[in-house]
């Protein structure tokens, strides 16, 4: 049986944009990097983006959206996405004309084939923010990134899950000893910020034995480092979990699920 198969495109404060490929179903999920990058670090995987199914949009802060209507444009994707998401996003960025836009509500279900998204409403400070899980039936994988905080939810999501992109943005240290002013410090740990190493690796302990990996994501430039975030989850989880971490300026390996 074919594994689902994943590819973190970029991930981080400058972009990010997420390939999932399974059961005949492709899929990205955010579009924050440019159109020759997304096709070109597919390409470098054997994978043709003019193949993608759909192009599936969290949040409306231009890191994960910036650059839908080109991918729809240049390779003909459909958006899904929420009506205040688009709205806002519309506002911010100059996303150009967009012809083919199909309306989700958050916390509901899409199909695709025979793979299933499942949303997640998020308290992350957008206005309609969501994460996502995958299922193909046999196989399920969370993108969850911008979180805000580890909402009550999230706990029980994770015990579901065959593998995870988890977002894992900051040390407390780094950030309170950072460049960044106060209000900002306060926002990213706040509510409707960001997750630490910490609380990401906290997370992961609460789940059995049953995901297979989990890629750290959205790891702040200025307020983190990827040896640091892995060694503060070998700490709290020892070395049982094979983790990965995704880059801010390029795309990881093809990951099975």
């Amino acid at each position: 049986m074919a594994a689902m198969k994943v590819i973190a495109l970029q991930s981080g404060g400058n972009g990010n944009c997420i390939f999932v490929e399974s059961k005949g179903v492709r899929l990205l999920f955010d579009a924050g990097i440019n159109g020759k990058q997304a096709q070109s670090r597919l390409a470098a995987h054997g994978r043709d983006i003019a193949d993608v199914n759909a192009l599936v949009i969290s949040h409306d802060h231009r890191d994960h959206c910036c650059c839908m209507g080109i991918y729809q444009r240049k390779f003909g994707l459909p958006i899904h996405v929420t009506k205040g998401t688009l709205t806002i996003a519309s506002k911010k960025d100059r996303l150009g004309p967009l012809n083919d836009v199909r309306y989700f509500t958050s916390g509901s279900t899409l199909e695709f084939g025979r793979v299933r998204v499942e949303t997640i409403r998020t308290p992350h400070d957008a206005v309609d923010g969501v994460a996502f899980v995958v299922d193909d039936g046999t196989k399920r994988l969370g993108i969850l990134t911008d979180l805000g905080h580890p909402f009550e939810r999230l706990a029980a999501v994770m015990k579901t899950l065959d593998a995870v992109v988890l977002e894992s943005n900051y040390d407390p240290e780094m950030l309170t000893n950072g460049p960044y002013w106060e209000s900002l410090k306060q926002r990213i740990r706040g509510n409707g910020g960001h997750l630490s190493n910490i609380e990401s690796a906290e997370l992961l302990s609460g789940v059995s034995t049953r995901p297979k990996w989990a890629c750290l994501a959205n790891l702040s430039e200025e307020n983190n480092d990827s040896d640091l975030a892995v060694d503060t989850h070998h700490r709290v989880l020892g070395k049982r979990l094979p983790l990965f971490v995704a880059s801010r300026y390029d795309a990881t390996d093809v990951l099975d699920v």
